[in-house]
């Protein structure tokens, strides 16, 4: 944490996590996904998340330390996602028959 101020971890189902120290309901990956979407615009980013663009700064230089392990975690996150999303189709598709 000394390295990356403004990042701490935070427990939860999925595990241990970094996550904004000023908004820990917001996960590092979170941020980067968000910037990711946003073609590394860390404005454009800001604005969406309603962030100080000093805190997507944070995140991105903690992810450029530890691309790995937030890349996991945006992986993670898209497959639930999808398992979700088919599972909502097949209800869905369940209840008209």
């Amino acid at each position: 944490m000394d390295e990356h101020p403004g990042i701490v971890f935070v427990e939860g189902p999925a595990g241990r996590r970094p996550a904004l120290a000023s908004r820990r309901g917001l996960d590092v990956w979170q941020v980067i996904s968000t910037l990711h979407d946003n073609d590394g615009n860390v404005g454009d980013t800001a604005d969406v998340l309603r962030l100080p663009e000093s805190e997507v700064r944070g995140a991105l230089a903690y992810y450029a330390d530890y691309r790995g392990e937030i890349d996991d975690w945006i992986r993670t996150n898209d497959e639930l996602f999808e398992q979700g999303a088919a599972a909502a189709k097949r209800q869905h598709e369940a209840a008209r028959r």
